[in-house]
């Protein structure tokens, strides 16, 4: 029996955060401005990314059972967080767009990008795991400016789908 493709440990320093624009459209062309604008292709500074993949489970009970005799599976959500020790208002740019430098008149578009996150162990290089979110959307950003310590900004996210792949080199 071949053994999995991947059977490493990893820690934040093996990881690698990379951003794209999602796709032709005019989300994704907004997102391209501020990542390319930004040089925020390989994010930095980065200090903690969470990413949950949940899926809403609901039982069906049936009378004069205690147990439940089916589990229906439903939607599928993806949301996370990111902290980085940065501040050039580029999360913030990516959350509100045009909206971020003046207040347009109308709506406007939302930019939408792809995250891929990347693990590879240095002593096992060619082996590694990727998860890429696809179609992310920030829904808040957060400062913390504390007196003694590291000005940190945040940003919460949803996004469309996640796919993740091991590769062995």
């Amino acid at each position: 029996m071949p053994s999995a493709a991947n059977q490493n440990v990893y820690t934040g320093a093996d990881g690698t955060i990379l951003l794209a624009p999602a796709g032709d459209g005019p989300e994704g062309s907004a997102a391209g401005a501020v990542i390319e604008g930004n040089d925020l292709i390989q994010v930095g500074r980065v200090t903690g990314v969470t990413v949950q993949v949940s899926s809403a489970i609901r039982p069906f009970h049936e009378i004069g059972q205690r147990y439940a005799s089916e589990l229906r599976s439903g939607n599928v959500s993806v949301r996370g967080h990111i902290d980085r020790a940065w501040l050039n208002g580029a999360l913030l740019r990516l959350l509100l767009g045009e909206a971020a430098d003046q207040r347009p008149r109308s709506s406007w578009v939302q930019p939408a990008f792809n995250i891929t996150l990347m693990a590879e162990n240095a002593a096992s290089p060619g082996t590694k795991s990727i998860v890429t979110l696809h179609d992310v959307k920030l829904e808040q950003w957060n400062l913390s400016m504390p007196e003694d310590d590291f000005v940190m900004e945040g940003a919460d996210f949803q996004a469309l789908y996640v796919s993740v792949r091991d590769e062995r080199g």
